[in-house]
């Protein structure tokens, strides 16, 4: 079974048991309330929803390949503006991701594999080892649009770059605001709200270098 198949069938039969018990709980209420929103509870006490789920097994490749993107600079002369915000990126996300790959073990959802794992890490170059199937997040870059920025060199390389990552940032920008909206564990919606400031900063910081 698909690694994500696997995740919302597990998702799935964790909120029917929740919404079970939601609805045992609610007999003979008002009926012209607003339902409750269906959330789980792990065994350490994270109490969280589907969306709180989506948020963390989507961002975490989204994450994986900005810092991906971020790692195909290296030995590339940058404008000192880009080449800092590329550091930026990757000292941001790379501890996101760590710390979302923590809510999901915790609450025993399968985390996705990236290339920011041990085991992909010495993966061919800008390939999504360990990221098919994620080409229809929002913003999420396909093979060969890596291929095209990997193929490119100098001031072609950093334009490509910059208009990229602009696009991935869009992505994580709405994803977040997704989360904002339907997510109930109050890590992931802090978590939601720092990226939808920060990556839109950088939005507009990358905007004004593109000119």
């Amino acid at each position: 079974m698909p690694m994500r198949t696997a995740t919302t069938t597990r998702v799935a039969a964790l909120l029917a048991a929740a919404a079970l018990t939601t609805g045992l709980a609610g007999c003979g209420g008002d009926s012209d309330s607003e339902p409750a929103a269906v959330t789980s509870t792990a065994a350490n006490g994270d109490v969280y929803d589907a969306a709180d789920v989506t948020f963390a097994t989507d961002m975490i490749p989204h994450h994986a390949q900005a810092v991906q993107m971020v790692e195909m600079t290296r030995g590339r002369h940058l404008d000192p503006e880009v080449a800092l915000l590329a550091d930026e990126i990757r000292t941001a996300q790379v501890p996101e991701v760590e710390q979302m790959t923590d809510w999901l073990t915790a609450w025993d959802v399968d985390v996705p594999a990236t290339s920011l794992d041990h085991a992909n890490a010495e993966a061919d170059g800008h390939h999504m080892q360990g990221m098919e199937g994620t080409e229809d997040m929002p913003g999420m870059m396909s093979a060969d649009e890596l291929d095209h920025l990997d193929a490119a060199s100098g001031a072609d390389f950093q334009r490509r770059w910059l208009e990229m990552m602009i696009e991935h940032h869009r992505g994580a920008v709405e994803m977040a605001r997704t989360e904002l909206a339907d997510g109930h564990f109050p890590a992931a919606t802090r978590l939601a709200k720092a990226i939808e400031r920060s990556q839109q900063d950088q939005i507009e910081r990358m905007q004004g270098l593109l000119g």
